[in-house]
């Protein structure tokens, strides 16, 4: 009983003694984190308010911002460790070691991130821009260190892995579309009046864009019609509706002026047979 009061003793003894020792610097190292937190975050403010006046992006700013976040707060835990007596030599290497270890494990991920970086400093393309890449198209509504959202018509939505970007060739179309509307009038059709008809359309419907100006004009001599090609530039949001709206009110215009609108025609004759069997005489 005597050996068990004499350990009990001797463990408050050890922790009291080791309180004394390393209770005020421990104490010390604490504040110290936590005014590293509060003086990071008050840097990411400051940092942040200077790229919105420089009108940078949104992924870069956040990027840039959580940065010096780490950064900050990287410095004061570097200064509460030797404020504890820590060794930082040992520590570094042994980090070392396991982050070459994480990095080998996660080279997808990290390919994704330096992807991103690039596409965030480089950038090919903008929040709102319409894209063709690795053979997805859509507006894109996002852009991350790991990937890159576009947004469909069909109010979907494509991710694609940034390292699936860098080094695709890629079409941007910016913020505005062509439309490619095609329509094959016959022959014997007035074809200026159907291009009066195109340009006062076009002149007139509120989405498609004046400028750049609207292009149409002839552009085929088919088998059995004449084809017009209407491509007139609209926002990107409007594309659908104004190809709809645009085809329904040309198709109107040009059977309310009698302009016909060629189907594919074939003349199919019958020779041999019908003419050797009239001239053949009689038996």
């Amino acid at each position: 009983m005597d050996k068990s009061l004499q350990s009990i003793d001797q463990v408050k003894a050890s922790a009291l003694d080791m309180a004394v020792r390393f209770g005020p610097k421990l104490f010390t190292a604490i504040v110290i984190l936590v005014i590293g937190y509060f003086f990071g975050g008050w840097a990411g403010k400051m940092l942040d308010r200077l790229l919105l006046r420089l009108e940078l992006e949104a992924p870069l700013r956040v990027l840039l911002v959580r940065a010096l976040r780490i950064l900050v707060l990287a410095l004061f835990a570097i200064v509460a460790l030797q404020n504890l007596g820590i060794e930082l030599l040992p520590l570094v290497a042994g980090i070392g070691v396991a982050g070459a270890g994480v990095a080998l494990a996660m080279q997808g991920i990290l390919g994704n991130v330096a992807a991103g970086l690039t596409i965030i400093f480089t950038r090919p393309f903008h929040v709102g821009d319409y894209i063709s890449i690795a053979h997805e198209e859509g507006e894109v509504l996002d852009i991350s260190l790991f990937s890159t959202t576009l947004g469909h018509t069909d109010l979907s939505k494509v991710v694609i892995p940034n390292r699936k970007i860098v080094g695709e060739i890629l079409h941007n179309y910016g913020r505005i579309r062509r439309l490619d509307i095609k329509v094959g009038i016959s022959y014997g059709a007035d074809v200026d009046t159907a291009l009066s008809l195109v340009s006062d359309i076009l002149r007139e419907h509120p989405r498609v864009l004046q400028e750049p100006a609207p292009a149409f004009g002839v552009t085929q001599l088919a088998e059995s019609h004449v084809t017009v090609s209407v491509t007139p530039w609209v926002e990107v949001p409007d594309y659908e509706t104004v190809i709809k709206e645009v085809t329904k009110t040309i198709l109107d215009a040009f059977r309310a002026r009698n302009i016909g609108i060629a189907a594919p025609q074939r003349e199919v004759r019958m020779l041999g047979n019908g003419a050797d069997a009239a001239n053949r005489p009689a038996r």
